[in-house]
């Protein structure tokens, strides 16, 4: 038997995963990391947790399979995305923390950008926003606020770099300093209908050129392991960012199919095909993939609060002691109160891109408990949801080759394996909910990309056969009852952003 040692750097934990030759998962291994908050706002990651746990990670998996690093074809990375990291390319030792995607430090320097009149300029060239999430201005804060940075990255001392950069980097022994089309989009300095770094925006944000990392297919060769990490070196041959990896694992190859992922946050992207479609609600347009030099596109819709605020009712509030007590509790919920809750703790994304805005709990009565709140949390998802699902049909139903918006939504990510979160997702955007048997869709994708440079796995056509449908949610709320609850919701959100 062949394997496939698949790497999935997430916000919290990092995770390995091995697929045998039939896309199976054979073993898995996880480990969480400490995340930082240094100020309000801000979210850090050493660098060095990073690495361990990946390291860490793989190998704990390749014993438990009970394999040797032989019997391992290829190496696919998916990671979390906009992630900043700066290293020095002698010694590999990172000149700050990675700021991570949520952290919103550089909200003054958008706005600065902003009122200076860029963001059409970026937007025409990136299909991104001028928002703290992306990791061009976090790369300027680092290059601003680090003694004798900028002069040593020019003097090409430096590296930037998202976490599938500095994972192969380290993975190959400095050898490669490479990353792929899906992560190179989401840094506000690539041109994706070029496929090439922007100078002009680089030049904005005074960022080296030199500190890039080179860009290849999603599907390629990034180098080979150092031969002390496994014991010899394996060829990594896949690379995208978790949710367009997530996105190729639930096999969205044709233009008009969607999936939303629940993780930390959650993200829907909808693949425009061969032609990027420009957003006039504030989605993003991105790469989905990127196979043999030919980018396909995608609208996406970001939500920075999806599993995260179940996390908070755990580790914030202390109200539960696992993720799995919020379903019971929200079943006991009294139907007559409705408590809302916007959980805007890092601002709020798409569609409204608001920086400053914090969370706000809405409908509280005497009698509102952790039941009530729990409810509140697991329906947050499916409300952020629907207004990323109602963008999406403004731009899609917009281009002149389709009707409008999908009528099947396909889901993965932790959150999706919670039967009561999906019924009611499924009632408040009023269409189906399609959840897989693999809910391991993310390292899946990231999977199948180096199989298929490995020749192990097929392609396009044949990888799509294999997904399978475990449940479909259909709509069970009255018309009636679904609009009164999502405009009470557009409320909340309304009366949150002017606190």
């Amino acid at each position: 038997m062949t394997y496939i040692l698949a790497i999935d750097q997430g916000t919290t934990s990092s995770r390995a995963i091995l697929f045998d030759e039939a896309l199976h998962v054979t073993a898995v291994a996880q480990e969480e990391f400490p995340q930082h908050y240094p100020q309000s706002g801000w979210v850090e990651h050493d660098a060095s947790d990073l690495w361990s746990t990946v390291a860490g990670t793989c190998r704990a998996v390749i014993e438990r399979a009970g394999i040797t690093a032989a019997e391992i074809a290829a190496i696919g990375i998916t990671n979390q995305r906009e992630t900043t990291l700066v290293w020095d390319r002698e010694t590999g030792q990172p000149i700050h923390n990675a700021i991570v995607w949520q952290d919103r430090r550089t909200a003054a320097i958008c706005a600065a950008l902003r009122e200076a009149g860029h963001e059409d300029m970026v937007t025409e060239r990136t299909g991104l926003l001028l928002d703290p999430y992306f990791s061009g201005t976090k790369l300027k804060w680092i290059l601003d606020n680090t003694e004798g940075a900028r002069a040593r990255a020019k003097a090409g001392k430096l590296l930037f770099g998202t976490v599938d950069s500095f994972l192969i980097w380290k993975a190959t022994g400095g050898a490669s300093h490479v990353t792929d089309a899906t992560n190179a989009a989401r840094t506000l300095l690539y041109d994706i209908r070029k496929g090439r770094w922007s100078r002009t925006i680089c030049d904005l944000l005074d960022i080296p050129m030199e500190m890039l990392p080179e860009v290849k297919d999603c599907s390629a060769d990034f180098g080979v392991t150092r031969n002390d990490l496994f014991g010899r070196p394996i060829p990594i041959f896949g690379v995208a960012g978790d949710q367009q990896a997530a996105t190729i694992g639930q096999a969205c190859f044709r233009p008009g199919m969607l999936k939303s992922t629940y993780g930390t946050g959650c993200f829907a992207l909808l693949n425009t095909g061969a032609t990027p479609v420009r957003s006039r609600n504030r989605l993003l347009t991105t790469i989905a993939y990127q196979l043999d030099g030919t980018p396909t596109y995608a609208l996406e819709g970001s939500i920075f609060v999806a599993g995260a605020v179940v996390q908070w009712l755990r580790d914030g509030l202390k109200m539960i002691r696992a993720a799995s007590e919020t379903q019971p509790l929200a079943e006991a919920a009294d139907p007559a109160q409705s408590v809302i809750l916007v959980p805007a703790f890092t601002g709020l994304g798409a569609p409204y891109w608001n920086a400053e805005c914090r969370g706000a709990i809405f409908g509280l009565s005497r009698n509102s408990g952790p039941a009530e709140l729990a409810r509140a949390a697991l329906e947050s998802v499916g409300y952020q949801t629907r207004d990323l699902l109602e963008a999406m049909h403004l731009d899609w139903s917009g281009e002149s080759d389709h009707a409008g918006a999908p009528a099947t939504l396909r889901v993965d990510g932790g959150m999706s394996a919670s039967d009561w979160t999906m019924q009611f997702l499924s009632d408040i955007i009023g269409a189906s909910v399609d959840r897989p048997v693999t809910l391991e869709t993310t390292a899946m994708g990231a999977a199948w990309l180096a199989g298929l440079r490995a020749g192990l796995y097929p392609a396009q056509e044949s990888f799509a056969e294999m997904w399978a449908l475990e449940r479909t949610f259909t709509p069970q709320m009255p018309e009636s009852l679904r609009g009164e609850k999502y405009r009470a919701w557009k409320r909340a959100v309304a009366a949150a952003q002017q606190v």
